[in-house]
């Protein structure tokens, strides 16, 4: 659960985002200077985070009175090779904030750290990854929740998407990139495995409100609602400007989570009772008309 340190929403002085060209950088940088906040937007090639001074000059860049949002990872963590270069980054972040201790910090974290359950999870839900990317997470929370002293925020998203997702992994992305491209959409078994999918969008609007109001403590971002890979290729389907067909194809192994991830998403309406997370049908056609205008 969040705790807000402001009682109203304020404007902070300015907002370091590190990973600042990343999916969840990017919107972020995008929607802080929409809203007239100052942003110093940090990606690899301002700091490369695995250089071995890397924790000394990002501290030379900070401000006792800056919020700091860690979004920088090697992402999804496929292999031991890239737990290690995590492990790298995490400890670059530690460092610079240890020498220079500023005023918020902000860590960008995944579900994955949680455990498999049939019940709706929450915050307190039980954090054991089975997968490298989930271990990878709940490695760099620990890091930041022992050896970072200034408050801090942990925000737990769900799987995301959006018009500009450099993964394109299987799910919204791909399928609406596929869909566009004229090309069949191909499902692993029959695609009835049930996930929350949360829009970019709304992942930005929810940091940039945790960082008005000086949140403490950890928030899940899923909107509470599971659909099929199927639903989400139909959907995709019904709006695409070619005629594609959804194809089955025999799986390799188990289901993800074992076909099914709930999420109880009331901790966001405690924290931020105006918010309303975009229901998968206006995501999905919100993402058609941003990646149509971008070409």
């Amino acid at each position: 659960m969040l705790q807000h340190q402001n009682p109203v929403p304020k404007r902070p002085p300015r907002v370091v985002v590190i990973g600042a060209a990343g999916f969840v950088g990017a919107e972020l940088v995008k929607k802080l200077t929409s809203r007239d906040i100052s942003v110093l937007a940090l990606s690899r090639r301002d700091i490369d985070l695995l250089t071995p001074d890397a924790g000394v000059r990002l501290a030379a860049m900070l401000r006792p009175d800056d919020v700091f949002v860690a979004a920088a990872a090697r992402a999804p963590c496929k292999n031991i090779e890239m737990l290690v270069e995590n492990m790298k980054i995490v400890a670059a972040l530690v460092n610079a904030l240890t020498k220079s201790p500023v005023a918020h910090t902000v860590n960008i974290s995944s579900d994955a750290v949680y455990a498999d359950s049939s019940s709706p999870l929450t915050e307190e839900a039980t954090m054991a990854p089975d997968t490298l990317h989930g271990v990878m997470h709940l490695a760099r929370e620990l890091a930041f929740r022992h050896e970072v002293r200034t408050p801090l925020a942990m925000l737990r998203p769900s799987l995301l998407y959006g018009a500009a997702d450099p993964h394109n992994g299987y799910g919204p992305n791909r399928f609406r990139r596929l869909a566009n491209e004229g090309k069949d959409i191909l499902l692993f078994g029959e695609g009835e495995e049930r996930r929350d999918h949360v829009l970019i969008d709304d992942v930005a609007e929810l940091i940039v409100r945790v960082i008005e109001r000086r949140s403490l403590g950890t928030l899940n971002i899923a909107t509470g609602r599971v659909h099929s890979f199927r639903e989400v290729a139909e959907l995709v389907v019904s709006r695409a400007p070619n005629k594609v067909a959804i194809k089955c194809s025999p799986r390799s192994g188990p289901m993800p989570h074992k076909g099914y991830r709930p999420f109880d998403s009331s901790a966001t309406r405690t924290a931020f009772p105006d918010f309303q997370y975009t229901s998968l049908q206006e995501g999905l056609a919100r993402a058609q008309r941003e990646q149509v205008r971008a070409g």
